[in-house]
């Protein structure tokens, strides 16, 4: 994890960046992404997704489908100001367990195989 420390509009603003990899079946659709963005939301420090070049906000919806990554990519997770490690370490947590993602999620709404 790398961290920095800057100083912001008289304000210290702290932040650390962390990688990770997606090992749900079924990438960051929109379940996963509604997850990783509930959680991020929790936190009062801003949270950025890189994924290919692209960096978006983790806390918008649309953003974090709009990346499209797959099970295996690899994304880079950055977070800044007064919880910053505490939402890296939750969000990286969340990445690392399928986004708690189980084989039901992917059922259609009341059917069964």
């Amino acid at each position: 994890m790398a961290d920095d420390r800057a100083v912001r509009g008289g304000m210290r603003m702290e932040k650390a960046r962390r990688r990770v990899q997606i090992v749900n079946a079924y990438g960051l659709h929109v379940r996963p992404a509604t997850r990783f963005v509930k959680l991020a939301q929790s936190f009062q420090s801003d949270v950025r997704v890189e994924y290919q070049g692209t960096k978006v906000n983790g806390k918008s919806l649309l953003d974090m489908t709009s990346l499209a990554a797959e099970c295996g990519m690899v994304l880079d997770l950055e977070a800044e100001g007064p919880d910053f490690g505490e939402a890296l370490v939750a969000l990286t947590d969340l990445v690392a367990a399928g986004f708690h993602m189980i084989d039901e999620d992917y059922l259609p709404q009341g059917g069964s195989q």
